[in-house]
């Protein structure tokens, strides 16, 4: 008979690592307990599917008996198809989150004119300065005469063009615009300041007074730019008169703050 350690260096010789004599031998070392249980089978896992670990084997298992088959778990194929189906519906349950839609730049063109004590921030329609004989210039003057301010009023630096950049990454989007224009308008004040600002066409009233159409005829406190009044475009009293009568009513109303009076 083989003692224990010369049957271990036989079996290492053979490349034995793992033996279960069919009897019980004399003179042998008890076996462990976990070596006398078959390892699971290995299960192969679909695409992109999880891999399934194989169950844990207690340690203080029982040892099986000669000429009994331990019974081993193997994992059903549909555990498997539903824990890979899991991370595709987690996937296609997460919420879609939406890019920030890029607004493009607004366009117009502003011209700053002085007559006497006001300032006038006016839209150029067609984005060129005004000319002596267009129709729309020639509306300003009369409105002038009947503000009782001079009908030649002085053109304040270069008109203002937005967006400024054709190309480059600048943001010109509208609240970069308000800034620019109030800036603009900013600093003509400290050179000169005014009693009123006239805010004529919507450009004009969006960007420097921060309002829209419903404000037209109406005073706007602005901050840094003072007391502006919102007026509808050259172009928009000319294509619709009517509206110069709500033009003649809310001058006759604010006509004191320019015009001294006569006592």
């Amino acid at each position: 008979m083989l003692i224990e350690s010369r049957r271990r260096a036989y079996l290492n010789a053979m490349q034995v690592v793992h033996w279960l004599p069919r009897t019980e031998l004399p003179f042998a070392a008890p076996s462990r307990p976990e070596l006398l249980l078959p390892l699971a089978p290995e299960v192969l896992p679909e695409f992109d599917a999880p891999q399934v670990e194989p169950a844990r084997v207690a340690v203080n298992a029982p040892v099986a008996r000669s000429g009994e088959r331990p019974k081993i778990e193997i994992p059903r194929p549909g555990s498997t198809a539903k824990a890979a189906s899991k991370p595709v519906e987690e996937a296609e349950a997460a919420p879609v989150v939406a890019r920030p839609v890029a607004v493009p730049p607004p366009r117009f063109a502003l011209q700053l004119l002085r007559a006497g004590s006001c300032l006038l921030l006016v839209e150029l329609a067609t984005g060129q300065p005004f000319q002596s004989r267009d129709p729309s210039y020639l509306l300003l003057k009369d409105m002038l005469r009947a503000a009782g301010l001079p009908d030649s009023p002085q053109i304040v630096g270069e008109p203002v063009r937005w967006p400024l950049l054709v190309r480059g990454n600048l943001d010109q989007g509208p609240q970069a615009a308000t800034d620019f224009v109030q800036g603009f308008i900013q600093a003509r004040l400290e050179e000169a300041p005014c009693v009123c600002l006239w805010l004529i066409g919507l450009p004009a009233v969006r960007f420097a007074g921060e309002a829209d159409a419903e404000a037209y005829y109406r005073e706007l406190p602005v901050e840094g730019l003072g007391t502006a009044w919102a007026l509808p475009g050259l172009e928009l009293l000319m294509d619709e008169p009517q509206r110069k009568a709500d033009v003649w009513q809310a001058m006759r109303r604010l006509m004191a703050r320019w015009k001294p009076s006569d006592e």
